[in-house]
This record gives C-alpha cells, sequence and structure tokens, in this order.
C-alpha cells in the first residue's frame, strides 16, 4: 500500500476589516513573488537535484506541491523544509515506472488539493554501467527506459486528463542536452531515453495546443548533482566535459529549476513543444575560450 504524508494547509491567511466589508488575502510564503499562486503542482524526483530545487522553489512562489520520490526520507525532508518557510506539501511515495503507482500519485494531487495545473516529469536515472551498443546491458538498457522514457509516459498519461478536467496547464518533461548532440563519452540508454522523451514532448505539445495545455521539455546541461557526480566519478572524466563547456563549470540545479519555473509560470503562456536549452552555452559551441 503506497502513502501519502499530508500536511496541514500552510498558506497563512488574514483578514483585513475596513468599514463593512471583509477581505481574506493569502500571503507568499516567505521570499516569493506569487508566481504560482494558487497552483497545483507535481514534482518527481523531488526529493533530490533538480527536483528538490524545484520543489523548493514552486512552494516558495506560491504553488501547492506535492513531492513524489521513490526515496522516502529525501521526500519527507523536502515537504518539512516547505512547511517551515510557511509553503504547502504533502509527500507522496511512487515508482514512476508502475502505472499504477502514477495513476494513484495524480488520484492524491486532485484528492488533496481539488485540482493540477503543473506537471513536472523530472524523475530520471543514469546507471554507471551504461556505455556504448555493444558493452551496455539489456538490463542496464531497460531500467534506464522504464524509468527515464516510460515513466514520462505515464506521468503524461494519467496527468493529461487531470489537466484536461481543470481547463489545461502546463507540463515539463526532464530531458537533456544529450539527446541533441553526439558524444564519444557513451551513455547510450540515457541519451535514447532523452531523446524519445524530447520527440514525446514535440507530439503531445501540438495534440494538445488547442486545448490549453503547453508541454515543453527541459533540456539541462552537465550539473553538479549527485546523479552526475556518481556518473562522473573520476577526475578524467569531469575534466573531459569541462573543456567543452562555455563558461568553464558544471550548472547548478537552482538555475534549472528557474528554468522550470518559467515553463510553469503564465510568463511561458506562449511556449509549447520547446527543448528548452540550460545548459550554460554547451550546445551553441563549437571551440570554447582559453
Amino acid at each position: 500500500m503506497l502513502k501519502s504524508i499530508l500536511s496541514k494547509p500552510s498558506t497563512q491567511q488574514y483578514i483585513i476589516r475596513s468599514f463593512s466589508t471583509t477581505t481574506t488575502v493569502k500571503s507568499t510564503p516567505v521570499g516569493g513573488s506569487g508566481r504560482l499562486n494558487g497552483k497545483v503542482a507535481i514534482v518527481t524526483g523531488g526529493g533530490d537535484g533538480v527536483g528538490k530545487e524545484t520543489s523548493l522553489l514552486f512552494a516558495k512562489e506560491g504553488a501547492k506541491v506535492l513531492v513524489v520520490d521513490i526515496d522516502a526520507a529525501k521526500g519527507k525532508s523536502i515537504v518539512t523544509q516547505i512547511k517551515d518557510n510557511g509553503g504547502n506539501a504533502y509527500f507522496f511515495t511512487a515508482d514512476v515506472s508502475k502505472a499504477n503507482q502514477v495513476k494513484e500519485m495524480i488520484d492524491v494531487a486532485e484528492k488533496n488539493f481539488g485540482k493540477l495545473d503543473i506537471l513536472f516529469n523530472n524523475a530520471g536515472i543514469m546507471i554507471s554501467e551504461d556505455d556504448d551498443a555493444i558493452s551496455t546491458t539489456e538490463e542496464v538498457w531497460e531500467k534506464t527506459m522504464n524509468v527515464n522514457l516510460k515513466g514520462v509516459f505515464l506521468g503524461c498519461k494519467f496527468g493529461i486528463p487531470a489537466l484536461l478536467r481543470n481547463g489545461g496547464g502546463s507540463i515539463i518533461n526532464t530531458a537533456s542536452f544529450v539527446a541533441l548532440m553526439g558524444a564519444a563519452t557513451p551513455q547510450i540508454a540515457y541519451t535514447a531515453s532523452k531523446g524519445g522523451v524530447l520527440a514525446m514532448t514535440r507530439e503531445l505539445a501540438i495534440i494538445h495546443a488547442k486545448q490549453n495545455i503547453r508541454v515543453n521539455a527541459l533540456c539541462p546541461g552537465p550539473l553538479r548533482t549527485e546523479l552526475l557526480d556518481k556518473f562522473l566519478n573520476t577526475p578524467e572524466k569531469r575534466n573531459r566535459r569541462l573543456v567543452h563547456l562555455p563558461m568553464g563549470r558544471f550548472g547548478q540545479a537552482s538555475e534549472i529549476a528557474k528554468g522550470a519555473l518559467f515553463l510553469a509560470s503564465d510568463d511561458s503562456s506562449y511556449v509549447t513543444g520547446t527543448d528548452f536549452l540550460v545548459d550554460g552555452g554547451l550546445c551553441a559551441a563549437y571551440v570554447t575560450a582559453e
């Protein structure tokens, strides 16, 4: 049995009384500007890396956030941080490669928040044994595809009806710069899975464009996250990639979260079907500056 941790609504309210009128005003959580006020968001892979930073940022900007992760301890800690900062969040444990768990994830969001506005299909894996076509095992290939590609498909399969019930919304699918360019440092299953995310995102964007649903792929460059650190586990592996980065550094998960915020908010109301790059110029580079 899957479990959700339900927090008490923590959006602060206060009453302004002026003569015969009474107005209820909802405050934005500490430090936010209210770009997602009144919105409900699901963030998969919300316990770590980009998902963690995005969950915190969405809540800071006024969204109610369903933090979803397979690691309950990490996910619950993010919910605690959000609540401590005046936000509103629940936690739900799910394996995004399992259809019944993803369906229940959507049901939990609607049951506890009343609707769904934003779906961030962010959960993903990168396996260190992922190599070229000759060396990569079927097990690594299938596990990668199940989480990175099937997980996004299932999120859309069950999430789109919820968005339609609410009159529309925004879907953000995490892809990667590797889906747009080749590399002699192979991770064939990961690359192929992210290429599939790009193709699926474009098609869904066109299918649902007139139904007020925007669908965009967020394509991060190499980031200083636990996921990448495990994969780039030697100085040689790291330096092999750093030389190609125009800014001379890996990105930060918080920088990707800001890209997700743009795609989630009404600021991107005319943006759909894009491969939204947040890669420090990597995909634009040929020879970088010395």
